[in-house]
């Protein structure tokens, strides 16, 4: 079967999401409909409404687009039904209940940003790089009752250099998932006979997939980051708060409270750190600590010095450590806590 005549319903929301709908489109894929979420209530008050990255591409193309605020409404079941789907190509969506996923004859995919079954969760591209991984990819697997465990269809690798930050990965992923989704059309396309297409696919599906393997693998979680996942733990070795960093690094960005060395009880001041780099300088004094060189500066943690490159003080615009060293000369009476 030519996979240009496969009727597609496309799932996202996120930028991350646009570029694999981007592919489907420019390539000339039968898109019938996008899902995304509902418009976001955004400004002070709360009063205005801005669309999905998802939506916002896909009225540009003239795409018919359904934002359902629960997935099991009958309306919206109904509505989907309509477009006769044979297959669903879900990018950073949300959890699709069976009644759904389970609705085209082709079966429903997903592209993950990691290599399954490691980093099941919310921010596995986040998770990868906090945990100094030095290689994640993507994965296309067919959904089923439970989250990122399906049959897996493909996957690609992605090489995580030691100094790329999470928007970095981000970016590699983004364009490696909009790959790994033509391919894994084409892929199911090539196993559908040309005619009596009204037949069961189940064993088709099947024989271009497997089980995710489970044993005798320690598995790493990737479970969605919120403000406090972000606070700094100063307590562990240099390259884990390095990796730490660069895993946060440009969004959310990773933060620590900062506190007068004479143990008063002023409000602490928060700082945001963007960029660190490693050195081979042993600790020299407590945890959380600061060292001030000249224009530089450094943290203590439990084995190296870790130096600060890139900060933002709470209420301040981001710079370098050196600008910030020059506006804030008493930095050397705070340490972190």
């Amino acid at each position: 079967m030519n996979s240009k005549d496969i009727r597609i319903i496309f799932m996202g929301t996120p930028e991350f999401a646009v570029e694999s709908l981007k592919a489907l489109v420019e390539n000339d894929y039968n898109v019938v409909a996008v899902v995304t979420q509902p418009d976001k209530p955004v400004g002070r008050h709360q009063d205005k409404l801005q669309p999905s990255a998802v939506k916002q591409y896909a009225l540009e193309k003239g795409l018919p687009v359904l934002q359902p605020v629960k997935m099991k409404d009958p309306e919206f079941i109904k509505e989907l039904r309509s477009y006769h789907a044979d297959l669903q190509v879900v990018v950073a969506f949300r959890m699709l209940p069976e009644v759904v996923w389970a609705m085209p004859r082709l079966g429903t995919f997903n592209v993950h940003a990691a290599l399954l079954p490691q980093y099941r969760g919310a921010a596995p591209i986040n998770w990868a790089v906090i945990n100094g991984e030095t290689q994640t990819g993507v994965t296309t697997f067919f959904l089923d009752k439970d989250i990122d465990t399906g049959r897996i269809i493909m996957q690609k690798p992605f090489d995580i250099p030691d100094t790329a930050d999470v928007e970095y990965v981000y970016d590699g992923l983004m364009h490696l998932g909009a790959t790994i989704a033509i391919d894994t059309i084409n892929l199911i396309a090539s196993k559908l006979p040309e005619d009596n297409l009204d037949v069961d696919f189940s064993h088709v599906l099947d024989e271009i997939s497997v089980p995710q393997e489970q044993e005798n693998i320690e598995l790493k979680s990737a479970p969605k980051i919120f403000k406090e996942t972000c606070e700094i733990n100063w307590s562990q070795p240099a390259k884990a708060v390095y990796d730490f960093v660069r895993g946060l690094s440009p969004y959310p960005g990773a933060w620590s409270s900062l506190v007068l060395n004479d143990g008063s009880e002023s409000k602490p001041l928060v700082m945001k750190v963007y960029k660190t780099s490693k050195t081979n300088r042993a600790a020299t004094g407590a945890v959380g600590s600061l060292v001030v060189e000249k224009n530089r500066l450094y943290v203590n943690t439990t084995d190296n010095l870790l130096e600060l490159l890139d900060i933002q003080l709470s209420g301040k615009k981001r710079m370098d450590a050196a600008s910030f060293l020059n506006g804030f000369k008493v930095i050397s009476n705070y340490h972190f806590c």
